[in-house]
């Protein structure tokens, strides 16, 4: 586990604590996922087996049903409370569902056994991203889609920059960038990946409330490196004065690093490496916000 990567226990004590609200107050997590879903009718696809990798509360099922109802639905998720906020009525638009509680890092599912795997905002929670990216293309069939969404590093900064001004250390988790992410799929065994990345600038009164809002959705330090003593009020003082250089309009901004990727799971075995990746400019992405 590198350092200020999730501790997973903590991440699932987090998750299953913020289950109860999280749909209530995941405004930019709808966000991205209602991007996602945009893109796949671009692929003509018509999977018969999909697996939800990171499915939180099932906000995806009903979307992912209308445009494919005859399939089989998988819903994976670290944190069981997650799962069973899962609405009954989001389920019925498949002809079967299946729930199950695991890591995505060693996911309890056969090897080839689905047709696309749909992940929106999953892997920056994974202390080993690699591992899950070559879980994903374990479970994908021969040129079945993989279709994802993530955080890069350039999310938080502000709440980042601040901290380390005020105690020296991040309180915000490491991202993986976009060059990363790439490279790591041909190593897993996709094919013909495509990345591209927007940033999204949500807007507060105050540092408190920016804070409010991740523990809401489970979203708070669960690094490893994290400080396990409490913050005393000089660093939390210190931190919300350099915070404060960032206001604008009379609002505190959070950005959000998004990256949007999908590829192909390959016929053959992991590449090494010479394939091109495509990436696109955050300029040629639909809806982006700066």
């Amino acid at each position: 586990m590198s350092a200020g990567s999730p501790d997973k226990r903590v991440l699932m004590r987090n998750f299953n604590r913020a289950a109860a609200g999280y749909d209530q107050y995941a405004a930019l997590q709808m966000l991205v996922l209602e991007r996602l879903l945009e893109q796949l009718p671009v692929f003509r696809v018509q999977p018969g087996t999909i697996l939800d990798a990171g499915s939180g509360t099932g906000r995806a099922a009903k979307p992912l049903g209308r445009l494919y109802p005859r399939a089989t639905l998988v819903q994976l998720d670290i944190a069981e409370a997650m799962l069973k906020k899962t609405e009954k009525t989001r389920l019925r638009w498949f002809s079967k569902t299946r729930r199950v509680c695991a890591d995505a890092e060693a996911m309890p599912l056969a090897d080839a056994a689905f047709d696309m795997v749909f992940s929106s905002l999953m892997l920056q929670w994974c202390p080993r991203a690699g591992v899950a990216l070559a879980e994903c293309a374990r479970a994908l069939r021969p040129e079945g889609l993989f279709l994802f969404a993530t955080m890069g590093p350039l999310t938080l900064f502000e709440l980042r920059e601040s901290w380390q001004q005020a105690d020296g250390q991040a309180h915000v988790h490491s991202f993986a960038d976009i060059h990363w992410l790439g490279d790591e799929l041909v190593r897993c065994g996709f094919t013909q990946p495509v990345l591209e990345s927007e940033r999204v600038m949500l807007t507060y009164p105050d540092v408190r409330a920016v804070m409010l809002d991740l523990r809401r959705i489970g979203a708070v330090n669960s690094g490893s490196d994290r400080r396990r003593a409490l913050t005393g009020k000089n660093r939390y003082r210190r931190c919300l004065e350099h915070y404060e250089q960032f206001r604008a309009g009379g609002r505190l901004p959070a950005t959000f690093e998004i990256i949007y990727g999908h590829a192909w799971r390959s016929r053959q075995s992991p590449a090494n490496g010479s394939q091109v990746m495509r990436f696109v400019s955050p300029e040629h992405l639909k809806g982006a916000s700066e």
